[in-house]
């Protein structure tokens, strides 16, 4: 009622201005920003030209040359091999006829069944190999005389982890990550099948590769605000399709598997044109990526994002970015808005990253393989940054199908040629401290406090792995009976989360999961005795160091991203403790030989990160 009666009232105060004698514009007649005008008046003429005349940009167009790249994922360095796989019926070339005024035009006829292909190869080839730039870059650090010990350590598992990963049974990472694809099809590219959508065949592709191989569910679905279930196949995927005009008869894919730890280091950051000059960007960024921290397992491909018509258009490029899929971008802007890649302030941040001293998580100079900078058009008012990474389980594909068939990037099947006749016994300061966690935890607490943060250990006997889930229950636990269960007190708990287990192997992939998630509950398990020696990936907050200097307890660093080595090398047997209907977020018993870590925090209040404003 109240809107009718105010729409009426409008009405009315309208037609008495459009009634009223030779309106002027200091009149009235200026109404809800619309002038009004008599009957007997004249509309106002158009508007004279401005002068400009139309013309569009691509605002993602790549450079005409691709000299700005300098990565082996630019378009124009790809290799890709055939799925033969794939029939040859399930793509065909074939012509239309036209009219008269519309001449035949050929068209690509693509089966759901080469999507499905496509999709599962790609996931199943993610989660066990890696682009050769990736692996060369690692190869680098231990080639670099400037690289610390720590940084040549970290490097050369990673590179071990890969030629194990290899192999296509145990996944490089145990979080095999939220399935992704963009795809951008051309205009006359064709369904055979109008019952099947694109994206569904993607996704069942996606859904083969998950329930088929040694990968881990982690996606869960909302049954209300609060209670969740694992989908039991990692579905849904993030599928992102678009027209492209482009190339008419190719259909082009960005595949990708992106874990927790990276996907959780992306950021936001709503700034203004304060920001746009030397000195405070700079120091912007220092700040910035210091809050990175080590948690999703460097050494990153770091992207920066500055500016953005929309905050997600900043978030979606970062993300792409750090993938290198925007590599053949111009590397100069133009008054037309384009995107552009700022090849000076890739160095500079590059060369910021390497003195910051975190290193490939502890310690030295590779906290980034290399960065990308990415300069976007923006709206006056705003300025969005956008800040992300892609970690050291660095998994995306590019795919296509054209007429020639179906192709996919060829990644590393030998990941052997890249490691050094090295071992890491002749690696500087290879001193590592033997701890045998079967000799009781007043023992394995007596023996970490005579070492110092960033002394390399190697653990060998029992460990608890527990992750959020577990911890939360842990919690509901202690609270209702003031009790914490007796593993907690007896043996270190490691945060993980395993793969599926390959027949023959005592474990699946089964790589450390972020420390930072845990930090809440350290401080009231330690209270009650438990939880005083962990283990897991990344910095924590001052709240464990904290903890640990009150109640005596250490936090050890284990090296984020060989998952694959840590199950074939290290873990002998693995067995349910509790909570076996939370599948990969069970509390497990683990038997461990030579487990690789290293103090980060100890129980004197010292934490190895402080150092470099973490």
């Amino acid at each position: 009622m109240l809107r009718s009666t105010t729409m009426a009232a409008a009405r009315a105060l309208f037609l008495r201005a459009s009634s009223s004698p030779s309106p002027s514009p200091s009149s009235s007649s200026l109404l809800f920003g619309i002038r009004a005008f008599s009957s007997g008046a004249s509309p106002p003429p158009p508007p004279a030209s401005s002068g400009l005349s139309f013309s569009y940009s691509d605002l993602f167009a790549p450079s005409s040359s691709s000299s700005s790249s300098s990565s082996s994922s630019s378009s124009s360095a790809v290799k890709y091999r055939r799925l033969d796989s794939v029939p040859d019926s399930l793509v065909t070339l074939r012509t239309v006829s036209g009219s008269s005024s519309s001449p035949d035009k050929q068209v690509l006829e693509v089966a759901p069944e080469a999507l499905r292909t496509l999709a599962a190869t790609a996931m199943r080839d993610i989660a066990h190999l890696l682009r050769p730039g990736h692996l060369q870059q690692l190869r680098n650090i231990l080639d670099d005389p400037e690289a610390s010990p720590n940084d040549k350590f970290v490097a050369l598992e990673l590179l071990k982890n890969a030629n194990i990963a290899s192999g296509m049974t145990l996944p490089g990472c145990q979080d095999t990550g939220t399935a992704i694809v963009v795809g951008k099809r051309g205009r006359y590219v064709w369904s055979t099948d109008d019952s099947v959508t694109d994206e569904e065949a993607l996704s069942h592709g996606v859904f083969d590769t998950y329930t088929k191989t040694n990968l881990r569910y982690s996606q869960v679905a909302p049954l209300d605000m609060f209670t969740e279930k694992n989908t039991g196949s990692n579905l849904p995927a993030q599928i992102e399709l678009y027209a492209d005009n482009h190339d008419p008869l190719a259909y082009k894919f960005l595949f990708m598997a992106k874990g927790g730890g990276s996907a959780n280091k992306t950021f936001l950051y709503q700034q203004t044109k304060a920001l746009l000059n030397e000195k405070s960007l700079m120091a912007f960024v220092e700040e910035k990526v210091k809050t990175l921290g080590t948690a999703a397992c460097p050494p990153y491909h770091l992207a920066l994002v500055i500016g953005g018509l929309s905050a997600e258009m900043a978030l979606k490029t970062v993300k792409l970015a750090s993938a290198r899929y925007y590599d053949d971008l111009p590397t100069e802007g133009s008054a037309n808005g384009t995107a552009f890649r700022d090849l000076e302030w890739e160095q500079r941040v590059h060369k910021l990253t390497q003195k910051m001293g975190i290193g490939a998580q502890f310690g030295g100079k590779y906290f980034c393989h290399d960065v990308r900078v990415i300069r976007l058009p923006r709206h006056g008012a705003s300025c969005p940054v956008a800040l992300g990474v892609s970690c050291s389980a660095d998994r995306q594909a590019l795919g296509k199908i054209t007429p020639d068939g179906v192709f996919l990037e060829q990644l590393e099947t030998d990941p052997s040629k890249y490691l050094p006749e090295i071992t890491e016994e002749k690696l500087p300061d290879g001193d590592v401290v033997k701890i045998d966690l079967n000799a009781g935890m007043d023992a394995v607490l007596a023996e970490l406090t005579k070492h110092t943060t960033s002394t390399r250990v190697s653990l060998s006997g029992t460990l608890v792995v527990a992750r959020d889930i577990a911890h939360a229950k842990i919690k509901e636990r202690l609270e209702a009976t003031g009790e914490l269960p007796q593993y907690l007190k007896d043996y270190p708990v490691y945060y993980a989360g395993p793969a599926k287990t390959p027949e023959g192997y005592a474990s699946g992939s089964f790589g450390p999961t972020t420390a930072g998630r845990m930090d809440a509950y350290v401080d009231l398990f330690q209270k009650h005795g438990g939880s005083k020696v962990m283990l897991a990936k990344g910095n924590r907050s001052a709240a464990v160091t904290r903890a640990c200097k009150d109640h005596g307890g250490f936090y050890l660093g284990s090296i984020g991203g060989p998952a694959a080595i840590l199950a074939s090398n290290n873990i002998k047997k693995v067995e349910v403790l509790e909570y076996e209907e939370l599948g990969m977020e069970a509390v497990w018993k683990i038997e461990v030989e030579d487990f690789p870590c290293f103090i980060v925090v100890d129980d004197k209040g010292n934490d190895f990160f402080k150092k470099f404003g973490m």
